[in-house]
């Protein structure tokens, strides 16, 4: 799989996580070999759940079917720049890459905000890079928001 696909899938699960009434951020995880080890949206609302992100959920299913909490040589793709909780699970986790669509300039913690990787305490740094299509990352959220904004 490549990172046009994954992100591709990402977007999906990301319009899905939307439908649902959640934000709309979608990840995948995909083995060093190319196979898709777990893909999901936000679930935040659903599991009352404020760890429920995107991310936190492919990492945590395929830790759960690998057995392992480390998951080196995996690639993570994900529909917005992941926040400063889960670029540390990332971390944690020993993910070799992370691929985003969109930049996240109010909450992201990879090139914004805390900028989790550039931290002395990070002991693993994944490869960051884009992919995908961020202008529709950015209308999924964008129609989300405004779909909930008191109107007047």
């Amino acid at each position: 799989m490549n990172d046009d696909e994954a992100i591709a899938l990402a977007l999906e699960e990301a319009q899905t996580a939307g439908a649902r009434g959640e934000v709309p951020v979608g990840a995948v995880l995909v083995s060093a070999e190319g196979a898709l080890l777990a893909r999901d949206g936000n679930r935040i609302v659903e599991q009352n759940d404020p760890t429920a992100h995107a991310e936190m959920l492919v990492l945590r299913a395929a830790a759960a079917r690998l057995k392992n909490e480390r998951l080196t040589g995996t690639v993570l793709y994900v529909s917005l720049e992941p926040c400063a909780m889960c670029a540390a699970a990332v971390s944690l986790a020993r993910v070799a890459r992370v691929v985003f669509a969109a930049e996240d300039p109010k909450a992201g913690g990879i090139l914004h905000g805390g900028r989790f990787f550039e931290q002395p305490t990070c002991h693993h740094r994944p490869v960051v890079s884009r992919a995908g299509d961020a202008e529709e990352a950015g209308r999924l959220l964008k129609s989300f928001f405004q779909a909930r904004r008191p109107k007047g």
